[in-house]
C-alpha cells in the first residue's frame, strides 16, 4: 500500500474564507453564527445560522463559472482552488489521468432547485426553466467543475452519505491512492443549505436549536440545555497526494492520513444507535488501521454537532473505547462553525490537521452548564484553546441513514 499525506488546505467557512482566517479564528474562539441574510426568515421558528461573511465568489472563479454554478459548487471551486495553489501541485507537468478530484456534498444545489420549482409553481403552467438548472443542482457538478477547471482526468466523482460525507469522500481519495490508482486527489465537501426548505425540514424535525435571541451562544455541543445543532455553510478542501511522489517534488507536507473506516448503524432513520456499536467500531477499525494503539490518540474531532442525544451517546462511545484515557482530548469545533452537513467533515478534517500542525487544540465554547450525564472521566477542551502535542488525531463524522466515518491523523516526522 502507498503512503498518503496531505499537500494542500482550502477553506471557506462561517470563520473566515481561507485557512489562515479559519483557523486563527477557530483557536480564538469565534461564533460564527448571525441572523440569517441569505433569505427572510421572519416566520421561521429558526432565524439564525452560520453562513459565510464577505464571500466574493470573484476572488477565484470566473463570471461564466459563478454563472454556471450553484453556491455549494461556487464553494467547492473556491476551496480547492486554494488548496492547490497551497500544494504546489504544478498540473501542467503532471499527466492528467494521474490527479482526480473526489467530492462530498449533502444536499447539493438546494437553493437552485428551489427557486426554479418556486418560479414554476408561480406561473401559469408554462415550463420555463434555466437551461442551466438541471447541471446546477445535481450533486456531483462539484467534482465536475474542479476537474474541468484544473484540467484533471484521473477519478472523479461525488459520494454522498449525509452528514458523514466529506469523511468518507476524504477516506475514498485516501483508498484510491493507497492502491496506486492516482498520484493526488482534491477531496473534500461543500454545502450551501441555508434556504428556506432545507431550514424549515430541519426545523420541523426539531433538530435545530431555536435560540433568536441568544444566536451567538446556540450552538453548544455538551452543555446541559443544548437544543439542537445551528446550521452552517461553505467547503473544505485536500490535497491528498501519494507521499513518494510528494516528497520527489520537495513538497511541503501538513500530516499523514493513516487510517479511515466506515460503518453503518442499522439502527434508525436519525437517531444514533443507543449503544454506539457503530461508532465504535469504526472508529477501532480506524485506529487498527492506522497502527496506532488507544493510548495513542492524543485529540479527537466529534461529530457533537449540539443535539441532546447524539452529542452524549458519540461520547459514551468514544468513554467506552478509550476507558478514560487521559492522553485524550475532545474539543466540538461545530460549536463555532455550525452544522456543515456534508462539507463538516472536510472542514474538522482541516482542524485536526492545524492542531497536529501547531500544537493547538480550538476549544469547544458556549457551555456554560455541563451535562451532568456527561462521563467525567473524559478531557474536554472548554472555552480556551489548549496547547497540547499531538501525534496522533481522530476525527469523527456520522450521518443519518446510520452512517459513521473515522479518519486517523498522525504528525508527519519527515520520513
Amino acid at each position: 500500500m502507498k503512503r498518503v499525506v496531505i499537500t494542500g488546505l482550502g477553506a471557506v467557512t462561517p470563520l473566515g474564507n481561507n485557512v489562515e482566517d479559519f483557523w486563527k479564528n477557530s483557536i480564538n474562539g469565534k461564533s460564527g453564527a448571525a441572523p440569517i441574510r441569505h433569505f427572510n426568515a421572519e416566520k421561521f421558528k429558526v432565524q439564525f445560522a452560520c453562513e459565510l461573511k464577505d464571500f466574493n465568489p470573484g476572488n477565484h472563479l470566473t463570471h461564466q463559472e459563478i454563472k454556471r454554478s450553484d453556491l455549494f459548487t461556487q464553494y467547492a471551486l473556491y476551496a480547492s482552488s486554494e488548496a492547490i495553489q497551497d500544494s504546489g501541485l504544478e498540473l501542467e507537468k503532471m499527466d492528467p489521468f494521474d490527479t482526480g478530484v473526489i467530492w462530498g456534498t449533502g444536499q447539493g444545489g438546494m437553493l437552485t432547485f428551489e427557486n426554479e420549482v418556486t418560479e414554476f409553481n408561480l406561473g401559469d403552467g408554462t415550463p420555463r426553466f434555466n437551461p442551466f438548472f438541471v447541471p446546477k443542482f445535481i450533486v456531483n457538478m462539484a467534482s465536475g467543475m474542479i476537474s474541468m477547471k484544473f484540467g484533471l482526468r484521473g477519478i472523479n466523482y461525488t459520494t454522498v452519505s449525509a452528514c458523514a460525507t466529506g469523511n468518507t469522500a476524504l477516506m475514498d481519495a485516501f483508498n484510491y491512492i493507497r492502491l496506486g490508482k492516482a498520484k493526488a486527489i482534491i477531496s473534500g465537501g461543500s454545502e450551501a443549505a441555508i434556504t428556506p426548505a432545507s431550514v424549515g425540514g430541519f426545523s420541523v424535525m426539531k433538530a435545530m436549536s431555536t435560540r433568536n435571541e441568544d444566536y451567538l451562544s446556540a450552538s453548544r455541543p455538551y452543555d446541559a440545555d443544548r437544543d439542537g445543532f445551528v446550521m452552517g455553510e461553505g467547503a473544505g478542501a485536500l490535497v491528498l497526494e501519494e507521499y513518494e511522489h510528494a516528497k520527489s517534488r520537495g513538497a511541503k507536507i501538513y500530516a499523514e492520513l493513516v487510517g479511515a473506516a466506515m460503518t453503518a448503524d442499522a439502527h434508525h432513520m436519525t437517531a444514533p444507535h443507543p449503544e454506539g456499536v457503530g461508532a465504535i467500531k469504526a472508529m477501532q477499525l480506524a485506529i487498527k488501521e492506522a497502527g496506532a494503539n488507544i493510548e495513542e490518540i492524543n485529540y479527537i474531532n466529534p461529530h457533537a454537532t449540539s443535539t441532546p442525544l447524539g452529542d452524549l451517546l458519540e461520547l459514551k462511545a468514544i468513554n467506552k473505547l478509550f476507558k478514560g484515557s487521559q492522553n485524550l482530548d475532545i474539543s466540538a469545533t461545530k460549536s463555532m462553525t455550525g452544522h456543515l452537513l456534508g462539507a463538516a467533515g472536510a472542514a474538522e478534517a482541516i482542524l485536526s490537521i492545524k492542531a497536529i500542525q501547531n500544537g493547538i487544540i480550538p476549544p469547544t465554547i458556549n457551555v456554560q452548564n455541563v451535562d451532568e450525564n456527561i462521563p467525567r472521566d473524559i478531557n474536554i477542551v472548554f472555552n480556551e484553546a489548549k496547547e497540547k502535542n499531538i501525534n496522533f488525531a481522530l476525527s469523527n463524522a456520522f450521518g443519518f441513514g446510520g452512517h459513521n466515518a473515522t479518519l486517523v491523523f498522525k504528525k508527519f516526522n519527515g520520513a
